[in-house]
């Protein structure tokens, strides 16, 4: 009987855990995009920090590079007044 009842206790936990984790999602966003040639898979990939990295990824499989329409670059870093 106890150890029926540490069973649900245990899926119970898990079944909750798991409805409550958040999905994954990729936070950092690169500059350039490659879009793959058909004969390559025809996929996307936007993890490029540089053009030279994206064409050289391409380079010999096909396709073309192409700046990342979601990458926004860091704005000026501020300045902070010394800690006294």
């Amino acid at each position: 009987m106890l150890k029926s009842i540490a069973a649900s206790l245990a899926v119970a936990g898990l079944a909750t855990a798991l409805a409550s984790a958040a999905p994954a999602r990729a936070e950092i966003q690169y500059a350039w995009c490659a879009q793959y040639a058909e004969r390559a898979g025809g996929a996307t990939n936007c993890g490029f920090v540089t053009r030279s990295q994206c064409m050289a990824t391409i380079s010999g499989i096909g396709g073309a590079c192409y700046e990342n329409p979601a990458y926004s670059a860091a704005g000026p870093a501020t300045k902070r007044a010394p800690r006294r």
